[in-house]
């Protein structure tokens, strides 16, 4: 069975992330190599056992597996769900050399990386993505956590998988909005370090949006790649991998806004949160004033939001936006960092904006809706 290999070369955590078609079928040959015991702990939710358990279990032939089965949603990504993961481990009394697979989207990625990371100090675990979000983000990295009252991602731990795999055939299941939110974390990494790579999703909006196997194979290695590079330079975001937040900032804030709920998917927000940052970028002039627009219009062409008036419902006002900015992790003494752009493929990180600038822009933005 073919499949292409980025490899995560980080110093005693390497690892694979195997990108194709039909890895699930032979999920146990994948996983030999790491098993001490025919044992694996499978952390999953409601949506995606419906789907795709009975696969999973077909390529786990031969292997016992112990199912925690969570609701869908983010909502799950809490305290409560924490401790129902972290408690399903020690109660089915998973050693340190046994293997906990995170099967789902981007929520069971990080629920069930922060459980195995903590449980017993530390399991080692298996991310096996089954949205095109997780495939290309949060699924590679080693960033677990949780939700809180307080914010988005603000508990958590940095646990690195062992092994990725990234079935393509999953993402024929996804329903289209979760499909194209998923996308906004593609077009993210065109953004933030590679021009070549926006200008071909432009090129080949089409063919990517129809789930072409070719294109969406090429999307998924391009954004694995570059993930991986910019994780094994900075894995602990000291610098460098702060730039993966592009568009985040605004994105979180949104999240927050509106409950963490179908309102707004968190790749919904990242796309709104890139169009946000260019537009601010541009109005600093940092960027050309022609960017943004470029920006939107490849949006627009997927499909995604990009907007504010794009959210259902009521949101809250620019200063209160801006406080629930301020939660951000990347907040340093009190002052937000931003990531910017000098152009589509130049994002940089700052903490020099004027936060009057970006009360206007939001205001502006508000007003739209």
């Amino acid at each position: 069975m073919s499949y292409e290999t980025v490899f995560v070369p980080l110093p005693g955590r390497e690892y694979e992330i195997r990108i194709g078609s039909g890895l699930l079928a032979d999920a146990a040959g994948h996983l030999a190599p790491f098993l001490k015991r025919p044992r694996v702990a499978v952390i999953t939710e409601a949506r995606v056992s419906a789907a795709h358990r009975a696969a999973l279990e077909g390529g786990l032939a031969g292997i016992d597996a112990e199912w925690l089965e969570l609701p869908p949603g983010e909502s799950t990504k809490s305290w409560e769900g924490l401790r129902q993961a972290t408690e399903f481990l020690l109660k089915h009394r998973f050693e340190r050399s046994d293997l906990v697979i995170a099967f789902g989207g981007g929520v069971i990625g990080d629920l069930a990386g922060f459980a195995a990371a903590i449980a017993r100090r530390g399991l080692r675990f298996v991310q096996v993505p089954t949205t095109l979000l997780a495939q290309v983000d949060s699924s590679v990295g080693g960033k677990t956590g949780i939700n809180t009252p307080e914010g988005k991602n603000l508990a958590g731990a940095f646990h690195q998988p062992v092994l990725v795999l990234a079935d393509l055939d999953l993402l024929a299941t996804l329903p289209e909005r979760d499909y194209l939110a998923g996308y906004g974390e593609v077009v993210k990494y065109g953004l933030l370090g590679d021009a070549h790579f926006f200008a071909w999703l432009e090129a080949n909006a089409a063919a990517v949006k129809a789930r072409d196997p070719a294109a969406l194979a090429h999307a998924v290695r391009r954004s694995c790649e570059m993930k991986a590079g910019i994780v094994t330079r900075d894995e602990t975001e000291q610098g460098e991998r702060a730039l993966l937040n592009l568009g985040h900032t605004f994105c979180h804030a949104l999240e927050a806004a509106t409950g963490y709920g179908d309102r707004l998917l968190h790749g919904e927000g990242v796309a709104i949160g890139c169009a946000l940052a260019f537009e601010l970028s541009a109005r600093l002039g940092l960027c050309p004033q022609e960017e943004p627009g470029r920006v939107a219009a490849h949006l627009e062409a997927m499909g995604l939001k990009r907007r504010l008036a794009d959210i259902a419902g009521e949101l809250p006002d620019a200063p209160a936006l801006m406080a629930l900015m301020m939660q951000d992790k990347k907040v340093q003494d009190g002052r937000l960092r931003f990531i910017l752009a000098r152009g589509i493929g130049e994002a940089f990180v700052t903490s020099d904006v004027p936060g009057e600038a970006v009360e206007a822009l939001l205001t502006e933005a508000l007003s739209q809706r």
